[in-house]
């Protein structure tokens, strides 16, 4: 990590701040839970909202066409993924969660399933209760190198009402980053079916692992033509609080489709937004790569722990984001585990089952954090196992 690039907070630093990451919970309790990264800003992010502030500019901003932010962004996938797309074919919305929604109610019509392969992150499953969608639900099956796609399930899944597949890819919360050859089996998959494809790819900026992502869309022009992409600045450059979110259209009747919402329940953007997003992708790189550098040493830091300190607890080191996903069934706790870590360790992580049934007993720790402040969420869930009797004698 660059030693020119500030980075790390301390606790009062962010108990500083008024997101609801170090809010929710009272100020005893360590917050491992929302997505979010315990990280100072990338210095042009705050060049760029300086400058904002400095010129009072807080007026109607000025149309993301004319900030050249399409073009902007088509320049980052192509020069990241080896993705090609036109600027034409991206829009931008306030948010990827609002975006799933607004595609879920003018792709299929009220009753028509939408394919997902949990666990999976929790406004997936919500977005589909809430527009009056069907769940289709397909789980992916743990193994010794992590999640993977069960294709033969998939298929007997699929049934005739079936039209849209919701991806997570990067996968959230298992961390998986699907390789190519399981994209193009799920690429088969949705030729067979005649689905549509939502990809939600908000962690692809976030690869731990040295190959790159691949964008579902690149897969065939068949594919990027049946295929809405979307991603944000917000994970990657932790600025979620900025609302910026960007959709890829692989097709003129997919935007068609899309289009009978009406424009003014889209929302607009922020000039903030816009000032940060474009400073991100034009110099914001080098503390992206500090970023991912510590995100590297801290799943190190994991993944040595719960393998010398807690072998009942199941956890493959993931290929992607800044998650961990904890299996602790093992422990036989007798609740569900971010309960009684809450409660006797004071860490608060993400419930297991909020991410579908599969996540029972489960827990999803955030480890974008200082190595002081995720070492003390470690040592503070060891100590709790240990008094609760449920240490392994390494622990011991």
């Amino acid at each position: 990590m660059s030693e020119s690039i500030p980075l790390l907070l301390n606790k009062d630093q962010l108990r500083a701040r008024e997101c609801a990451k170090w809010t929710v919970y009272p100020d005893d309790v360590i917050p491992a839970w929302i997505a979010d990264m315990d990280f100072a800003l990338a210095p042009p992010v705050r060049e760029a909202l300086a400058q904002r502030l400095a010129a009072q500019d807080l007026g109607y901003p000025k149309m993301y066409q004319r900030a050249a932010l399409p073009e902007a962004f088509a320049a980052r996938m192509a020069a990241r993924y080896g993705w090609t797309i036109a600027p034409s074919q991206v829009e931008f919305f306030s948010d990827v969660v609002q975006t799933i929604h607004f595609c879920l109610l003018t792709l299929l019509e009220p009753g028509e399933g939408v394919l997902i392969q949990t666990p999976i992150y929790p406004p997936f499953l919500q977005s589909v209760v809430e527009t009056g969608r069907r769940q289709v639900l397909c789980p992916l099956q743990p193994g010794p190198q992590g999640y993977a796609m069960d294709f033969d399930a998939l298929d007997a899944a699929c049934d005739a009402g079936t039209r849209v597949l919701l991806l997570c890819h990067p996968h959230n919360p298992t961390g998986r980053a699907f390789t190519r050859e399981e994209l193009e089996g799920l690429a088969a998959l949705v030729r067979r079916h005649n689905l549509i494809v939502v990809s939600d790819e908000i962690h692809a900026d976030l690869m731990l692992d040295a190959r790159p992502h691949v964008p579902f869309a690149m897969l065939g022009e068949d594919i990027a033509a049946r295929t809405i992409t979307l991603t944000s600045p917000s994970k990657a450059f932790n600025i979620a609080g900025l609302c910026l979110a960007v959709a890829v259209f692989g097709s003129p009747a997919l935007r068609q489709q899309f289009g009978r919402l009406p424009d003014h329940l889209r929302g607009g953007r922020s000039t903030f937004g816009m000032a940060a997003t474009a400073a991100a992708w034009q110099a914001g790189d080098p503390w992206l790569d500090a970023v991912l550098a510590q995100l590297r040493a801290n799943r190190a830091t994991v993944a040595e722990f719960v393998a010398t300190r807690w072998p009942l607890i199941r956890h493959t080191p993931p290929e992607a984001t800044y998650l961990a996903w904890l299996d602790c069934r093992a422990l036989a706790l007798g609740e569900e585990p971010w309960r009684f870590f809450l409660r006797e360790a004071r860490v608060a992580l993400s419930e297991g089952p909020n991410f579908g049934a599969e996540g029972e007993g489960f827990v999803r720790l955030n480890f974008a954090t200082s190595p002081e402040i995720l070492q003390e969420i470690l040592a503070r869930m060891d100590r709790a196992l240990i008094t609760a009797g449920k240490s392994t004698p390494a622990a011991r």
